[in-house]
């Protein structure tokens, strides 16, 4: 009797690719005709999606990048090379490299920004928008208030030179595994997941370019917020879009992420999640999961 297809583990198979100038490696899963990208955030890599690639990998063919900068993946040394811009040039690079003419963009945290920006300013490049805890920054600025700016004090403490090296580094790491544990629901990371997440932040030069992020997007993320607070019609995403939200959010509060519809002039789908921190998708993959199937599949 033959295996039903559906039984079959997909197996996570990794790669390189060159998209401009940098080499970036990528967990791939599926070999569906649709493409998927899925765009990990600060501190991670890949692995992030664990949970996601083999869930959706049965159904497309599901690319989980280490983003430029992290883990395997290159990491040019200029701040500049982390502005947005350049980070959405990997996303529509990543499409080509696979011979794809669009993709459904997911992304998590710094994934999602990118996500966002891809699909308004690329939209013949994405199908479909799936954005995790992050909202567009035109939402995040209308909805800016100094609770939320207190909560983000690390982005500040960010631009300081060399300092969050020092302080993320101390102990291996051994913060980074803490400040995971403490902001996620109980039994979220295993010891593994959090050594996968540390080995990824010590590769050479990792830390720095992760912390990058911050250093090329902030002020012109703030500045543009603080000249314009309304949703212009011309900054709206439209294509579909999903947009998950942890209500437990330690970073992001939800009142910051109130009206994300406003900003899509297309079928809009929001899943709130009462009992998830920051890392949804490793929190609560069943239900993001399911949520992504039926997103895609629609």
């Amino acid at each position: 009797m033959s295996e039903n297809p559906e039984s079959v583990e997909p197996t996570i198979r990794h790669g390189y690719a060159q998209v401009g100038d940098v080499r970036l490696h990528y967990a791939e899963c599926g070999e569906g005709e649709r493409l998927v990208l899925l765009l990990h955030g600060f501190p991670e890599c890949w692995y992030s999606w664990r949970h996601q690639l083999r869930a959706l990998g049965r159904r497309f063919r599901v690319i989980a990048p280490d983003m430029r900068g992290y883990n395997l993946s290159d990491k040019p040394g200029r701040v500049e090379d982390y502005r947005l811009s350049r980070l959405v040039d990997d996303v529509t690079g990543l499409i080509r490299h696979f011979g794809a003419r669009e993709a459904a963009v997911v992304g998590h945290d710094w994934g999602a920004a990118v996500a966002w920006a891809a699909a308004q300013h690329y939209p013949d490049y994405v199908w479909k928008l799936a954005a995790l805890q992050v909202p567009p920054p035109a939402i995040w600025a209308r909805n800016l208030t100094l609770r939320q700016l207190l909560r983000s004090w690390y982005m500040l403490f960010f631009q300081l030179p060399s300092i969050p090296e020092w302080w993320i580094r101390r102990d291996d790491f051994a913060g980074l595994g803490r400040m995971l544990r403490a902001t996620s629901r109980p039994g979220t990371f295993s010891d593994k997941d959090i050594e996968v997440l540390r080995s990824a932040a010590r590769e050479p030069g990792a830390l720095t370019a992760s912390i990058n992020y911050y250093r090329a997007n902030l002020r012109p993320f703030l500045g543009r917020g603080f000249r314009d607070r309304e949703v212009r019609r011309h900054e709206r995403v439209r294509v579909p879009t999903l947009f998950i939200y942890g209500e437990r959010d330690f970073a992001i509060i939800p009142e910051t992420v109130a009206g994300v519809a406003d900003y899509v002039d297309a079928p809009y789908t929001e899943l709130r999640l009462g009992r998830s921190n920051h890392w949804v998708q490793q929190e609560s993959p069943a239900e993001v999961n399911a949520a992504l199937l039926s997103f895609l599949e629609e």
